[in-house]
């Protein structure tokens, strides 16, 4: 049987949901592979909405899970809906939302608390022992939760970050864009895409090398 891979997205734009190119790159190798995807995001609002044309915050609210929709053409489902035993395995594109809407380390740093329901079920695949993914940013969010485990990730070479990541209780791991991070312990894999770049055939290439990892540990 196809393996069923669930992917966790955070909204729609770089700036302050999912980075779409991380999340349909994600999609597209998990396709060509064979798997199943169950898409899903937080039933909440963001915490702020940007207009990607100037940057700028705009006066207005939309709701992660709506906006998600968008990258899932419509096929998705509340998070809260969603369980352990319902995957053989997670991933988390990166995107600004991944730090803004599924927790709030872009705003706390390491004091993020992380959606209740995105923390429920990181906390279960990782007591099944379960492979996660986490792309970009998103694994400073997957790191608060896990942070009893001492996750080993990656987020590129940000010294900023990789500082945050370890007051955390990770164990951050130096990476080029076009490599990952394997945690064979915690069955964790990462990769720095955009938080490196530059292009998107650059991110592609480390993208497709946790896409292959993780279906391996499956």
């Amino acid at each position: 049987m196809a393996k069923k891979i669930g992917v966790l997205l955070s909204g729609c734009g770089v700036f302050d949901g999912a980075e779409i190119h991380e999340a349909v790159l994600t999609l597209l190798f998990l396709d060509r592979a064979g798997a199943s995807t169950l898409c899903m995001a937080p039933n909440v609002d963001q915490l702020h909405v940007i207009n990607h044309l100037t940057q700028q915050e705009a006066d207005e609210r939309r709701n992660v899970l709506v906006e998600s929709a968008r990258i899932a053409r419509g096929e998705i489902q509340d998070v809260s809906s969603v369980s352990a035993g319902d995957l053989d395995a997670l991933i988390i594109p990166g995107g600004f939302g991944a730090a803004k809407n599924l927790s709030d380390f872009a705003v706390k740093g390491p004091d993020a608390q992380v959606h209740s329901e995105v923390q429920r079920l990181l906390e279960e695949m990782a007591d099944h022992s379960k492979p996660i993914g986490a792309i970009c940013i998103a694994p400073a969010t997957l790191t608060r939760v896990l942070s009893k485990r001492s996750p080993r990730v990656t987020i590129g070479n940000d010294a900023g970050t990789a500082a945050a990541i370890e007051s955390m209780g990770g164990v951050h791991a130096a990476c080029s864009v076009s490599d990952i991070c394997v945690d064979e312990k915690n069955r964790i894999v990462t990769t720095p895409a955009y938080m490196l770049g530059p292009g998107i055939k650059d991110v592609a290439a480390g993208i497709e090398k946790l896409v292959t990892k993780i279906l391996s540990l499956c």
